[in-house]
C-alpha cells in the first residue's frame, strides 16, 4: 500500500480524461458534466454519478486509480467494527469515511476507507485517530451498507426509544397516563350518579355541551378559512425569485421516501424525483424499505436506479411504522434540509427551491415548511372528489390561517420540508404515534418554533375505494387522538407555552375534529327522529337555548361547511367539483365510520400502523422508456 495520502497525489490525468481513457464515459457526456460542474458547483464524480452514466463499482475503482490508492470491496473485506465509536457514527456518514483496518507491521496505522477522499475528510480521520493514518477507496454504498449492517441495533433504538428517553412527555408510547385515565375514570362516575338522580336535567346539559363544542368548532373553521383567504399569507415564494436563485449556492437536499410493499409505484417515484428542478448531484434521495419487504428491495434493485437514490433497509422491530422508518433513515440523511414524499407523490418541480427561499425569509424560530397537498386524480369517482375537496380546503385554507394566528399546525404526512439540524435536535418522529406528522407540528409549536406554509403542491394519489379510505382515515383519527392525549397531558403547561389563542386553536381543531365525527351518528339518529316523529317528541331534550344552538348548527353550520368545500374548489379552479360539496353529510358518514374503527383501535391496538395501497388508480401514467437512468448500478 502506497504511503502517499490523497491529498498531494499529482495524477497527469484529469478525473474525467481518466474515465474517458478507461471507456467509461464519452466525450460528449463529460463535455455535458463540465457545463454542469458550474452550473451545479459539485464535482464531475457526483455528477456522472447522479446522471447514471457510470456504474458506481467502475466509477470508484477509477478513483483509486486517480489517487494511486487500493480499491476495497468492503462487502468482501470488512471493516473491523471495534474501530467504530458510536459518536463518530454521524460523521462517518456525513463525509462517507469509516475506519477500516489497522496495519500488522512495527507502525501500525490506521487505514481509512472512503469515498470522498477531501481534505476535510482526512482532517477529520486525523483528528480522531492521530496523523499516522492512511487511505484506501470504497464506495458510497458500502459505507452506507456496512454503516446498516454492524449498527443496526444501536440506530434500531435510537429510532424507537430515543423521543421516548429523552423527552418522555412527548412520546405516545404510553397511550394515556394515570392521571388522565383517573380524570375519565371521575368524569364518567360523576355523569353517572348525577344521570341516576336527575336524569333529565344530565341529558339536557350533555345536549348543550355536545352542540357547544360543535358550534365552537363550526366558528374556529370559519375564522381559519377567512383569515387563510388573505392573499398576502396565500402568496410566499415567486417564481422570479426561484429563476434568481443559482444551483451552485444551493446545498444538499435529503428525501425520505418510506414504502412497503410498493414495487409497483417505483416506476413512478423515481421519474417524479428526476423531474425534480434541483441539482442531481445535490440530492440525496433514501428509498425507506422494511428489510422484510424483499419484493420492494428486489424491485428498487432491478430499477437501476441513478447513484441519488440510496436503499435504508429498516430492521424488522415493534412498532412497525412509518415514523419509526423515518427515524431510522434518519441517520443516514446527508441534508442540510429534510423532506419526506410518498411514493405515489407527484411534487410540482421546483418545490425544493421554493422551500429554500421561503426559509430565507423566515424567522429563526420557523423549523419547518409545508407545502399544500392536493390529488392527481381527483376526478376519478366520487370519493376522490370528495377527498380532494376536503384537501383543498385544508391545505389552501386551514393551514394558512392556522400559521397566521399561531396555532399548532398538523403537519401533513407528506411534503412536510425540515431544517435537519432541528428535526435531529427534536429527535425526529414519535414512531408510536400514527398521525406522527400532526404531533410533530404540535410539538414544533409547544417548544417554541413554528411551522410555515409554502405555496408549492404535491399532488397524490386519492383513496378510490372505501375499505381502504376507512383504513386510511382511521389510521389519522387515530394518530389525532393520540396526539390530543400527549399534549394534553400536562394542559396548564401547554396553556402557557402555546397561548390562549393557541391552545383554544388546538382544542377545536383536533379535539373538534375528532369528537364531531364520532356524535355525527347521534345527531344524524336524532334529525331523523325529529322528522318522523315530529318536534314535540324532542322537546324536553330541547330547551329553547339548545333547540337555537342545535338548528344553528344543523342549517348554518352544516351550510358553511359546505360553502367552505366549494370555496377551496373554486380556488384551485376545479369548478366541476363544486357541486359535490352538497353530498358532504354522507362523507361525514363516512367520517364517522373511520372515528369509531380508531378508537377501537386506540384501546386495543394503538401501534397498529393500517397501511394505504397505492398505485391503484387509473389515473397513473407509466413511465417512458426515456426515463429511465443511462446505466445501472
Amino acid at each position: 500500500m502506497s504511503a502517499t495520502t490523497a491529498g498531494n497525489s499529482v495524477p497527469k490525468l484529469m478525473v474525467g480524461e481518466l474515465l474517458i481513457s478507461r471507456g467509461l464515459l464519452t466525450q460528449a457526456q463529460l463535455d455535458e458534466a463540465l457545463v454542469l460542474q458550474k452550473k451545479w458547483g459539485t464535482r464531475i464524480g457526483d455528477i456522472v454519478l447522479a446522471k447514471g452514466w457510470i456504474k458506481p463499482l467502475d466509477f470508484y475503482s477509477a478513483l483509486a486509480f486517480y489517487y494511486q490508492k487500493p480499491f476495497v470491496d468492503m462487502l468482501k473485506e470488512p471493516p473491523d467494527v471495534i474501530l467504530h465509536e458510536k459518536d463518530d457514527l454521524a460523521a462517518y456518514n456525513m463525509h462517507q469515511f469509516m475506519p477500516w483496518r489497522i496495519t500488522d507491521d512495527d507502525n501500525p496505522k490506521v487505514i481509512i476507507a472512503t469515498s470522498n477522499p477531501n481534505e476535510q475528510a482526512m482532517d477529520l480521520a486525523r483528528q480522531r485517530f492521530g496523523d499516522n493514518v492512511d487511505f484506501v477507496i470504497t464506495s458510497k454504498f458500502d459505507i452506507l451498507w456496512q454503516l446498516q449492517h454492524h449498527h443496526d441495533e444501536y440506530f434500531t433504538h435510537n429510532a424507537i426509544r430515543k423521543l421516548a428517553e429523552q423527552m418522555p412527555e412527548h412520546s405516545a408510547s404510553v397511550v394515556i397516563t394515570k392521571p388522565q385515565l383517573i380524570f375519565v375514570a371521575t368524569v364518567i362516575t360523576l355523569v353517572l350518579i348525577v344521570a341516576t338522580v336527575w336524569p333529565m336535567a344530565t341529558f339536557v346539559g350533555m345536549n348543550l355541551a355536545i352542540a357547544g363544542l360543535l358550534l365552537m368548532t363550526t366558528l374556529a373553521r370559519l375564522t381559519l378559512t377567512w383569515v387563510g383567504s388573505d392573499r398576502h399569507i396565500d402568496i410566499k415564494v415567486t417564481d422570479h425569485e426561484v429563476k434568481l436563485l443559482k444551483d451552485e449556492d444551493l446545498p444538499v437536499y435529503t428525501v425520505l421516501m418510506p414504502m412497503y410493499k410498493e414495487e409497483a409505484i417505483l416506476p413512478f417515484l423515481a421519474k417524479a424525483m428526476r423531474e425534480l428542478d434541483y441539482p442531481l448531484s445535490k440530492l440525496d434521495i433514501k428509498l425507506v424499505l422494511e428489510q422484510d419487504d424483499e419484493g420492494t428491495v428486489n424491485a428498487a434493485k432491478a430499477l437501476g436506479l441513478e447513484a441519488f437514490f440510496e436503499i435504508i433497509r429498516v430492521p424488522t422491530s415493534f412498532p412497525k411504522t412509518k415514523p419509526k422508518a423515518c427515524n431510522y433513515a434518519l441517520n443516514f440523511a446527508r441534508g442540510k434540509f429534510i423532506t419526506i414524499y410518498d411514493g405515489e407523490d407527484r411534487p410540482e418541480p421546483d418545490q425544493l427551491k421554493k422551500v429554500i427561499i421561503a426559509f430565507s425569509g423566515m424567522a429563526e424560530n420557523v423549523a419547518c415548511v409545508q407545502a399544500r397537498l392536493n390529488y392527481f386524480n381527483s376526478t376519478e369517482n366520487w370519493l376522490t372528489r370528495m377527498f380532494t375537496l376536503e384537501y383543498s380546503l385544508w391545505f389552501d385554507f386551514f393551514l394558512p390561517g392556522l400559521e397566521a394566528l399561531k396555532i399548532p399546525i398538523p403537519l401533513g404526512g407528506t411534503s412536510n420540508h425540515f431544517k435537519a439540524e432541528l428535526l435531529l435536535q427534536f429527535d425526529g418522529w414519535d414512531p408510536y404515534n400514527v398521525a406522527e406528522d400532526a404531533d410533530l407540528g404540535v410539538r414544533f409549536t409547544q417548544c417554541g418554533y413554528r411551522v410555515g406554509i409554502v405555496n408549492s403542491t404535491t399532488y397524490e394519489e386519492a383513496c378510490n375505494h372505501v375499505p381502504t379510505w376507512i383504513r386510511q382515515r382511521s389510521r389519522w383519527i387515530k394518530g389525532y387522538m393520540q396526539a390530543y392525549l400527549v399534549h394534553m397531558r400536562a394542559p396548564i403547561e401547554l396553556y402557557r407555552s402555546i397561548g390562549s389563542v393557541g391552545f383554544w386553536g388546538f382544542q377545536f381543531f383536533f379535539l373538534g375534529a375528532f369528537f364531531s365525527y364520532l356524535v355525527a351518528p347521534f345527531l344524524y339518529g336524532t334529525f331523523v327522529i325529529w322528522i318522523l316523529g315530529g318536534a314535540e317528541l324532542l322537546d324536553p331534550l330541547f330547551p329553547p337555548l339548545v333547540l337555537l344552538i342545535s338548528l344553528f348548527n344543523l342549517t348554518l353550520g352544516n351550510g358553511s361547511l359546505v360553502y367552505m368545500l366549494m370555496v377551496g374548489a373554486f380556488k384551485r379552479q376545479n369548478y366541476m367539483l363544486i357541486p359535490y360539496a352538497l353530498t358532504v353529510p354522507y362523507y361525514w358518514l363516512l367520517m364517522s365510520i373511520a372515528a369509531y374503527k380508531a378508537l377501537s383501535q386506540l384501546i386495543f391496538n394503538p401501534f397498529y400502523w393500517e397501511k394505504t395501497t397505492h398505485g391503484i388508480s387509473t389515473h397513473l401514467e407509466t413511465p417512458a422508456a426515456g426515463d429511465q437512468p443511462a446505466a445501472a448500478h
